[in-house]
């Protein structure tokens, strides 16, 4: 049955990017009429070129640059639960495939077709952050589909992160099904975790760095190693666990060095492990200044650019980062840095 969502008419000439599949639409590609400007955030709506050629269907919001988020090219479809459940199964059997065991990224937005949408996985436990005003009001769709496909005990909503308000949303973080007891346990190459999904940063662990670890821990054996921004121990406890000689963890979080020490302990490595409280920049000089040198020093920092009036501090910031820790790198040895 057809469906009876409003239209939105795209400029004269401003359709190609979507027609070729580009996801997004930019508010200076819309006819940004009055009626368009009166639509609720985050609706769903039928896109159309100027000629009345149809683009899709996309959840709008008038107020950000990015106003509309393409779901689909069949304007027949009907934005609901069913829709939902059929893409998260469509971005399991991805997962399957990729990964042993139930920890990893499920939903990663317009990568499995559901814009504005992120899903971790922590086997029973689902870590939801809604980052748009589209997925915000699919709440209860969206729920209801992640229990269909996984009848997870636990999920919690994250929505806390910087993008929502663009979107006029505000933040809020929620159980809202099981609870949550402490931190989280998860596995990854390998390794046993720990995770505090509600309290940590972003949801609570960063798969997008696993192969990278896998990577840096395949170097380390019989090797020192100093882990700087090592949040929950994800590079740095790895590196123990493939047999690095020594292990030197630095943050300046209290909460994430204890959630680090307690993984070492968990796969049997604290005696090569060291949890140091400190400014990484403040750390790196005091190593270079006592003489210290590593075979691998590894830096993953948190965000230097959130938005484009720091990419010049940011830039300054990487580079100082990147020499800083290259001077307490050992002849022959090897250097990771990472730019979120």
């Amino acid at each position: 049955m057809p469906n009876d969502y409003p239209t939105i008419t795209l400029a004269e000439g401003r359709h190609k990017r979507a027609l070729g599949g580009h996801p997004w639409v930019y508010s200076n590609e819309i006819q940004m009429d009055a009626a368009a400007k009166a639509l609720p955030p985050g609706g769903i709506v039928a896109l159309q070129s100027a000629e009345g050629r149809p683009l899709g269907l996309a959840t709008f919001n008038p107020h950000p640059l990015i106003a509309a988020r393409i779901l689909t090219q069949d304007q027949q479809v009907q934005v609901d639960r069913s829709l939902l459940v059929e893409r998260i199964r469509a971005a399991l059997a991805v997962r399957e495939k990729l990964f042993p065991a139930p920890f990893y990224r499920l939903v990663h937005a317009e990568g499995d077709a559901l814009p504005g949408l992120i899903v971790d996985r922590f086997g029973d436990v689902l870590v939801v952050q809604q980052n748009t005003a589209g997925m915000g009001l699919l709440t209860e769709d969206l729920l209801a589909a992640l229990d269909e496909v996984l009848a997870p005990t636990t999920v919690i909503l994250r929505n806390d992160s910087a993008a929502r308000a663009l979107e006029g949303l505000d933040n809020e973080v929620r159980v809202v099904k099981g609870s949550l007891e402490g931190p989280v346990e998860l596995l990854e190459n390998g390794c046993t975790f720990l995770c505090d999904p509600a309290g940590g940063q972003k949801t609570g662990w960063f798969y997008d760095q696993r192969d990278n670890r896998a990577f840096v821990a395949a170097l380390a054996e019989g090797k020192r190693v100093v882990d700087f921004y090592t949040y929950a121990g994800g590079f740095g406890v790895t590196a123990a666990a493939r047999g690095a000689a020594e292990v030197i963890a630095v943050d300046r979080s209290g909460a994430a060095l204890e959630l680090a020490s307690m993984a070492a302990q968990r796969n049997g490595v604290a005696e090569r492990c060291r949890f140091v409280k400190n400014e990484a920049f403040r750390a790196m000089h005091q190593l270079l200044k006592d003489g210290e040198s590593f075979d691998i020093v590894i830096a993953d920092p948190p965000a230097f650019v959130k938005s484009r009036k720091d990419l010049a501090a940011g830039l300054r910031g990487y580079r100082k980062m990147t020499a800083a820790a290259a001077r307490i790198v050992r002849p022959g040895g090897f250097l990771l840095a990472a730019s979120c």
